[in-house]
């Protein structure tokens, strides 16, 4: 059940990848899947619990794309310079306007995409703390505080098309 059901994640998170959430209704999810809707909620509780486990995979795939230009902990500003190469690559395209799509109904008042994209937010913050050389942990804290709203606003203005904005920021 288990393998099956790793699976369904993999091939759920590739769709939420594609089609994000407006594109994922149960049917979509289970023709994404190769499986029934029934099915579905056979190995999950409910459609929320499904999003939620897809979304983890998601984060994962994000993880290990960031961590595969991983280095020893660095400075503020040599971690700032390795993410606006990063946060330019169009391969995390895809994970950036998911998590655009989850922050817009958030704003609108989804508690379901508030709670998800805290829960990824924070896991953001955790591995940019992990990223950062800094005196103390209360340095690290705000640095990596610093990361991820400087990514973020780097996504933000990506989406209206203000690219040339960050590059300036960032050249």
């Amino acid at each position: 059940m288990d393998t099956r059901r790793s699976a369904i994640l993999d091939k759920l998170a590739d769709h939420l990848l594609q089609s994000g959430l407006a594109g994922s209704s149960l049917r979509s999810l289970a023709a994404a899947a190769g499986t029934s809707d029934r099915m579905l909620l056979y190995y999950f509780r409910d459609k929320a619990e499904l999003i939620e486990a897809a979304l983890g995979v998601v984060a994962a795939r994000l993880t290990a794309i960031l961590g595969t230009s991983a280095v020893p902990p660095q400075p503020l500003v040599d971690v700032m310079a390795r993410m606006a190469a990063l946060m330019r690559d169009p391969q995390l395209w895809p994970y950036q306007r998911l998590f655009l799509e989850i922050a817009s109904r958030a704003a609108a008042g989804d508690a379901f995409c508030r709670a998800v994209g805290e829960q990824l937010g924070r896991g953001f913050l955790a591995w940019g703390a992990e990223q950062l050389d800094a005196p103390d942990e209360a340095a690290r804290a705000r640095d990596a505080a610093r990361l991820l709203v400087l990514s973020e606003g780097m996504v933000f203005l990506r989406a209206i098309g203000l690219e040339d904005v960050v590059a300036q920021a960032m050249d």
